[in-house]
């Protein structure tokens, strides 16, 4: 995925995009150096979510954004054997409970999509932020 990304970035001439191999709950990048945390419908396939998201929450800057786009919870118990799959979605409520034990705060969640075709996968998206630092 990482070589399919580099080859999409340099034949759209993007060139701010650094690609790393590493585990999303052990993430290979220095504290408190980048400004956005995008899990795109990959947060599903972490063993422990709730450490990818405190992951998330040391590598970004104060006022940093997290974003994560995800199925809701779903009973489609084949997509562990198709794709992998570690959870089957996540509620609301439970993503608003994993980024508020990551210390994230401005939390807006929703349900974005739905799809038509069987077995209707809904597509979720949080949005929160890292909170600034407090004045000593």
């Amino acid at each position: 995925m990482i070589e399919v990304a580099r080859e999409q970035a340099l034949r759209n001439g993007v060139t701010n995009v650094e690609y790393r191999l590493g585990d999303m709950e052990e993430v290979p990048i220095e504290a408190a150096s980048v400004d956005l945390v995008f899990f795109s419908q990959s947060l599903h396939h972490a063993l422990h979510p709730e450490r990818a998201l405190v992951e998330a929450n040391r590598i970004l800057r104060p006022g940093g954004r997290v974003i994560i786009l995800d199925l809701v919870k779903h009973r489609f118990e084949e997509a562990r054997e198709l794709y992998a799959d570690e959870w089957l979605g996540f509620s609301e409520t439970e993503i608003e409970s994993m980024l508020e034990k990551s210390s994230f705060t401005n939390l807006q969640i929703s349900v974005v999509h739905k799809e038509p075709e069987t077995p209707q996968f809904q597509t979720l998206l949080a949005v929160a932020d890292k909170a600034l630092r407090r004045a000593e």
